[in-house]
């Protein structure tokens, strides 16, 4: 049993090896000196100085932030609306619906990116509109869309229905019950869910390829269009930030969730009623 411990543990470890060691090295030569992708030849910071010098990767970088805020706001309130109204309703449309919902996650991105992109070529034919800005940013609020509702759905299962009932019989609204009874109770899911759509703006590449025209770049197109170049370690220093970002995000996220499964588990260890009651004398 010790000896097939060790060995899967052996295995794992290759595993990250192999799949974080190129990102290491591109970290790495992001300092070099050089513009040898071989040879290192000492630490500089020359990359990222030149990198935010450039006015194309400025340029690239603001509409990637803009399109990914945007997309990530607006995903969450299309989700969290969406997912409240799918949990008001029967075992079967809910499931029903939810199916279709998984459709765009479960997909490829290439299949997602050439579909939005025949309709919105289809749409702009009636309307006399091309792809740019406005195309590109449906297109990230269309997948995005489905992650909010996945990280809303579980926190409103955990929900008791009735309090929004009983908050609607003490005189409230309901719009003041959602956002006074219900809102706080899912709050934790709402804000995973941002989080997760901001992140899948900020790294998509392939469908922000086909629905973003000709006028319109973001990060992730930007370093392609320098990969069919010749290669600058520019490239390093933006994909080590880029890496960074998402990076920072995901721990953001895990870290929440952690706390929360933590602070839920107390307030069922506090509620548990096989813990005995502290006896007067005790006290």
């Amino acid at each position: 049993m010790k000896k097939s411990g060790i060995l899967s543990k052996i295995f794992i470890g290759l595993v990250f090896l192999f799949l974080y060691a190129p990102i290491a090295v591109l970290i790495v030569f992001s300092f070099n000196a050089s513009k040898s992708r071989t040879v290192w030849a000492g630490f500089t910071l020359d990359w990222y100085v030149e990198l935010f010098s450039d006015s194309a990767v400025m340029e690239a970088f603001g509409t990637t932030i803009l399109v990914s805020v945007l997309a990530a706001i607006i995903a969450t309130v299309l989700g969290t609306v969406t997912a409240v109204g799918l949990n008001q309703m029967g075992k079967r449309s809910r499931n029903f619906l939810l199916g279709v919902n998984n459709i765009p996650v479960m997909n490829s991105e290439i299949i997602t990116g050439v579909s939005l992109m025949l309709l919105f070529l289809t749409i702009g034919n009636v309307l006399r509109t091309r792809l740019g800005f406005g195309t590109l940013l449906l297109s990230h609020i269309t997948f995005d869309t489905p992650y909010v509702i996945l990280s809303v759905m579980p926190k409103l299962r955990q929900m008791d229905k009735n309090m929004f009932e009983a908050a609607q019989d003490l005189g409230a609204t309901k719009i003041q019950s959602f956002f006074k009874v219900v809102l706080p109770q899912i709050r934790s899911g709402v804000v995973n869910g941002m989080l997760i759509a901001f992140t899948l703006s900020l790294d998509d590449f392939v469908i922000s390829y086909f629905t973003s025209g000709t006028d319109v770049q973001t990060l992730s197109m930007l370093i392609y269009s320098m990969t069919r170049k010749r290669i600058s370690p520019k490239i390093n220093a933006l994909s080590t930030i880029l890496f960074v970002a998402v990076l920072a995000l995901l721990v953001i996220v895990n870290v929440r969730q952690f706390r929360q499964e933590k602070a839920q588990a107390k307030k069922e260890a506090a509620l548990d009623p096989d813990i005995p009651d502290i006896e007067p004398e005790e006290i």
